[in-house]
């Protein structure tokens, strides 16, 4: 019984694995980012999570969105209809483009927005200057976004890696030398780290193409595109399924966003804090989302073939794998809860010794709370990518709304500000939230799948 699910794993992982490595790589550039600011001070610390998380809200708006254009290019796939997929990719694309330059207006205009959120002056004086120049990476990032979306779709996980990995190398080495000024250059603190980001998402879209230039199955997609001829069917069936998408990434991502700023309200360590188990949760969610993408793209050539047992099974495969790995994540949080931290902050810097110890002490305790959410959040953003792949987005929509800001959202608030909890509860609202979110998708997906296969069965 077991066995017709496991037999999956070792494909699914394929699949699976080029995405994690290329989602790994966006977290992986703020994860560098927070160690080498983090060596500045925790108010550096604090204001590089600040500025970020107005950039995660928007984000997760682009991001979201782009996985519209996955499944189709997934469904024409499994069809062998090019045509349709050439279709689905150009519109995507443009729609990327666009929303990615609105969204960078957006920053600029809710900026000011950082004077009047409660939040330490010091951290909001360092974060204008830092989201600046971040914000206008927005743009070459939902675009490359979109070239990866559509290489997704047609199984070709691995140049969106590739990509990612480069850029990583250039933020890397263009951090060290603008962070710290080194080899001359001026010492530029986080605003050198704004400027490694912006630069190695600039490198990302220009290699992504050149690959997908080159290779035989994505050539045709990807050259003589008519970016301005567009059809108002495709756009709809595209703004359809994007925009719920986008709504169902916002909400997740601005719960925990939510919980940067409640955070800042109780000071620059449990913000500080609040950032380093964000990020360390962060790189284990982009393995959960790898596997999000390979049920997306699995789901959507079954459905394309109309293969609704196999999809249910394959789906069935991929959930089952998410809880083993999430398990695995979850051990190292509890084991390891007290040393990772220190990854970020000098220990030996005796200057900051009270704050830095504060901050260690915050996030330790977070990263248990982490650790019980593990599994609840790989399973919902897994069940999430196969329901994508079905192309059913309205109710899942409803059921993240519900489950971060109606369950979530309070428990965070409340326990966090008006409790003993502060920090602790505010994570505890995370937990609830990711909880409910797993347990009414998956059975969202249960039933849609079912039904599927009893309408064939009575056809």
């Amino acid at each position: 019984m077991l066995q017709q699910y496991t037999k999956e794993f070792n494909y699914n992982l394929r699949l699976a694995a080029p995405v994690m490595l290329g989602m790994l790589g966006h977290t992986f550039v703020g994860l560098i980012d927070n160690i080498m600011v983090g060596q500045l001070g925790t108010a550096e610390l604090a204001a590089v999570s600040l500025g970020n998380s107005f950039m995660f809200i928007a984000m997760s708006l682009g991001i979201g969105f782009s996985t519209a254009i996955t499944p189709l290019i997934a469904e024409a796939d499994g069809e062998n209809n090019f045509a349709s997929g050439k279709l689905a990719f150009k519109h995507g694309l443009f729609l990327c483009t666009t929303l990615g330059i609105i969204l960078f207006l957006g920053i600029l205009v809710a900026k000011p927005l950082m004077y009047y959120m409660e939040q330490p002056i010091e951290v909001v004086e360092l974060a204008i200057p830092y989201l600046d120049l971040v914000a206008v990476s927005l743009i070459p990032l939902i675009v490359f976004q979109a070239f990866k979306q559509f290489s997704d779709g047609l199984s070709m996980t691995k140049y969106p890696m590739y990509a990612t990995l480069i850029a990583n190398i250039v933020n890397i080495f263009l951090n060290y030398l603008l962070i710290f000024g080194k080899f001359g250059l001026p010492q530029m603190g986080i605003v050198g780290a704004a400027i490694g980001t912006l630069v190695s998402r600039l490198i990302m879209v220009v290699f992504l193409w050149f690959f997908l230039k080159r290779r035989e199955k994505s050539k045709a997609y990807v050259t003589n595109v008519k970016l301005f001829v567009l059809q108002s069917n495709m756009l709809k069936k595209i703004l359809t399924l994007g925009f719920p998408s986008a709504l169902q990434m916002f909400f997740e991502v601005g719960i925990f966003t939510s919980a940067i700023w409640i955070s800042g309200i109780l000071g620059k360590n449990p913000q500080a804090a609040n950032q380093i188990a964000l990020n360390l949760s962060a790189m284990t969610f982009m393995v959960a989302m790898g596997l999000s993408v390979a049920a997306m793209v699995r789901v959507g050539n079954q459905k394309g073939l109309q293969q609704y047992r196999e999809l249910r099974r394959i789906a069935f495969s991929i959930f089952l794998l998410t809880f083993f790995i999430e398990i695995i994540f979850a051990l190292c949080f509890i084991i390891f809860n007290n040393m990772l931290p220190e990854i970020y902050l000098d220990v030996d810097d005796m200057e900051n010794l009270v704050d830095n110890t504060e901050v260690m002490t915050i996030a330790a305790k977070l990263l248990l709370i982490a650790a019980l959410f593990q599994i609840s959040d790989g399973i919902q953003v897994a069940v999430l990518g196969a329901l994508r792949g079905l192309q059913d987005v309205t109710m899942p929509t409803a059921i993240t709304f519900f489950a971060y800001w109606v369950i979530g959202f309070p428990v965070s608030f409340y326990l966090g500000l008006y409790t003993e909890y502060k920090s602790v509860g505010i994570w505890i609202g995370l937990l609830a939230g990711l909880t409910t979110s797993a347990l009414l998708l998956y059975a969202r997906f249960h039933y849609l799948s079912k039904d599927l296969i009893i309408k064939k069965d009575n056809s």
